[in-house]
């Protein structure tokens, strides 16, 4: 035995490496080790292994006879059978190895044998063993099955040091089973690992020192713009600028330290548009603790942004509605005050004589009335868009009218110029909403202009061709109106975004005024250009289509009384009503004052009839056109004239003028209530 100990330590250190070789394919392990025992021992050596299941798996089994191979692999396979037969249960029990041998020449009895009926070898006879040894297979401390080795030789044994032999080969397949069971584990959870990383929605890189790829999931290519097997390699700082750069060399510097990072950032994409992401950065080490790289967790977040913005945005106009029907409420009351106040300082005036202070206190107080009344009408019409009449727009005056708006919105440091000849056309359109856009111009050249400068606001006639400006631009008789500002400016990408909707570059901002106002140039039918380079200003061109020039027709009112006596008022407000009665009495009228609407109809339909009905638009419980066409099913040629804090634009669909009725806008004074009753109705009442 001293002779042979050298060679099958020799052996078992070869059988060792062989299996550590193989270790990565389990049926190369067993085919391995079954081998080893069949040169090393002599005769056929098997290895049955359970399975995950707790059953056996099928047998590997070799002979030193090929031939006889498959004949006693179908004699001694128990695949599918569970270990609890009385071998299973010793060896588990013992783990020592089990040696057996037939008697004077006889088969071995009760060895382990499947429950499926006995094989024939290829010569016709069935198999018989007649010694057998089987050992244990441990792998962490748990019975895994055995290594078989058998012997078909009459009277043939197993000394001691094959059983010895037989029990190292199997220790080594032990190791062998157990590496190759942690390897296919780690395969499998390697696999689990990469199937997560492809399937989660978050990108994921693996960064080495330097910031670059050396490995990237679909779903950042996605959101980087490029394929991820091109990303490999690249460095994560040709997706950031400056800013980003410097923010991931500190953080690559806090992972190297061991510490984990989380912040927000943009990316820029291949195609040149940005993403807004949250990035997470965890440092990466080997077995040995060394560290070798940073794992990336990216997270899109642009769309939550987005739609963060945009219901901020939403809130904002929400807001702005709310303070456009605050703004009108107010102005309404505020102009029912001023018609009082309005009234009162021309009966002051009239009554006075030409040079006196009260005359001329009484002149002030129309002054500022009147400024008082261009300035609500102002706010009413600003922002409204759908009062659906148009009316001819004459330039001069719309400009002259918006540069007190201009002025307010500019502050004192910026200095405007108008600029625009008498004979500029006019445009046709609503007025409101012109204004609104002029002055969302005026805003944005303010907020461009922070330190001061000039807007200049120019109009001139031009006569388009077909094509000229655009594929749908106006074209023929056109009033071109350049609003120029020294700001800042605009980049090309800036520039060309700038009438989207809610793009904006300001965060307090909504990215409505530019917006809102090409959708009304567009309402006009016109086209809208800019032009801007960064520190050489903006320049708006707007390209409005001239208005037709036509003669207004008459209004026919022949069907209306000439002389008329009877005056009804009906005025929601009372010191508005006793104002209008007080104005126009001394007239010669006969007047009658309701201050609600179904006292009127009662009386009307009592068999009063009145000549005329003064009547306020706006009232709680009947309007005024619903009053009005209450009362005409008893008088059809009633002439009405309608009263409002708000002008007709602002009024909207609620008024319909028809050739017998008008609209008088408050505050008022007597000559023009007056003149707008002689307009309507004819001349007043000769005097008793």
């Amino acid at each position: 035995m001293g002779v042979m100990a050298y060679p099958l330590r020799y052996a078992l250190a070869d059988l060792a490496l062989a299996l550590s070789r193989a270790a990565e394919d389990a049926g190369q392990v067993r085919a391995t080790a079954a081998r080893a025992a069949a040169d090393m021992i002599g005769d056929g050596a098997g290895v049955q292994l359970l399975g995950d299941d707790g059953r056996y798996e099928p047998i590997t089994y070799l002979h030193a006879d090929d031939e006889l191979a498959v004949p006693y692999a179908r004699l001694l396979d128990r695949s599918g059978e569970q270990p609890d037969d009385d071998f299973s249960t010793g060896l588990a029990a013992s783990r020592r190895p089990v040696v057996l041998s037939g008697d004077d020449g006889e088969p071995v009895t009760g060895l382990p044998r499947p429950r499926h009926s006995a094989y024939l070898d290829p010569g016709g006879h069935l198999p018989v063993v007649h010694a057998a040894v089987l050992c244990p297979i441990i792998v962490d401390n748990t019975y895994m099955g055995y290594l078989i080795l058998t012997r078909s030789t009459p009277d043939s044994i197993y000394t001691e040091a094959e059983v010895e032999l037989a029990r190292d080969i199997a220790g080594e397949l032990s190791l062998a089973v157990s590496s190759a069971r942690a390897i296919e584990r780690l395969r499998a959870s390697e696999e689990r690992y990469r199937r997560v990383l492809e399937t989660i929605p978050e990108g994921v890189l693996q960064l080495d020192n330097e910031g670059r790829a050396t490995y990237a999931n679909e779903p950042i290519g996605v959101v980087l713009g490029m394929p991820r097997h091109q990303l490999i390699n690249v460095s994560l700082r040709g997706f950031l600028d400056d800013h980003g750069q410097a923010e991931l060399t500190r953080r690559l510097a806090e992972c190297k330290a061991g510490r984990s990072t989380v912040g927000a950032t943009r990316l820029l994409r291949a195609d040149g548009s940005h993403r807004s992401v949250r990035m997470s950065m965890m440092p990466l080490e080997d077995e040995n603790g060394r560290y070798m790289g940073v794992l990336c967790m990216v997270t899109d977040t642009t769309d939550h942004i987005d739609a963060k913005g945009l219901k901020r945005q939403l809130d904002h106009l929400r807001r702005l509605d709310s303070m456009g029907q605050l703004i009108g409420g107010i102005s309404h009351d505020f102009n029912n005050l001023m018609t009082v106040v309005a009234g009162s300082a021309d009966m002051i005036a009239t009554t006075t004589a030409e040079g006196t202070p009260q005359h001329q206190m009484a002149k002030d107080i129309l002054d500022a009335v009147g400024t008082g009344r261009t300035l609500t009408h102002q706010l009413l019409a600003f922002g409204r868009t759908e009062g659906n009449r148009p009316e001819i727009i004459p330039i001069p005056d719309l400009l002259t009218d918006v540069q007190s708006l201009f002025s307010r919105t500019l502050g004192e440091r910026i200095g405007l110029d108008l600029a625009f000849s008498p004979d500029i056309w006019p445009v046709r359109g609503e007025r409101g909403p012109l204004e609104q856009a002029l002055v969302n111009l005026a805003a944005n050249a303010r907020d461009a202009m922070l330190h001061g400068g000039m807007l200049r606001v120019a109009a001139t006639n031009e006569v388009v061709e077909p094509g000229q400006l655009a594929e749908n631009a106006p074209a023929g008789r056109i009033v071109h109106m350049v609003i120029q500002d020294t700001g800042t400016g605009m980049t090309d990408e800036t520039r060309r975004r700038a009438l989207e909707p809610f793009f904006t570059t300001r965060p307090t901002a909504s990215g409505l005024g530019l917006a809102t106002t090409a959708g009304i140039v567009q309402g006009f039918g016109g086209h809208i250009v800019l032009e801007s380079a960064p520190r050489m200003g903006t320049t708006v061109h707007l390209y409005l289509p001239a208005a037709e020039e036509r003669t207004a027709p008459a209004i026919d009112r022949q069907t209306t009384p000439q002389v008329i006596g009877r005056v009804l008022i009906v005025e929601d407000q009372p010191e508005v009503a006793k104002l209008v009665q007080r104005l126009i009495e001394p007239a010669g009228y006969e007047i009658t004052v309701a201050t609600d609407a179904l006292t009127a109809v009662t009386q009307v339909a009592a068999g009063a009839h009145p000549d005329l009905l003064i009547t306020d638009v706006v009232m709680p419980t009947m309007t005024g056109p619903e009053l009005a066409g209450a009362l005409r099913t008893h008088h059809p040629d009633l002439p009405v004239l309608y009263m409002s804090g708000y002008t007709a634009a602002s009024l909207g669909p609620q008024l319909h003028l028809d050739a017998n009725s008008m609209l008088v806008e408050k505050p008022f004074t007597r000559s023009t209530l007056l003149a707008a009753i002689r307009t309507l109705c004819g001349p007043q009442p000769p005097r008793a």
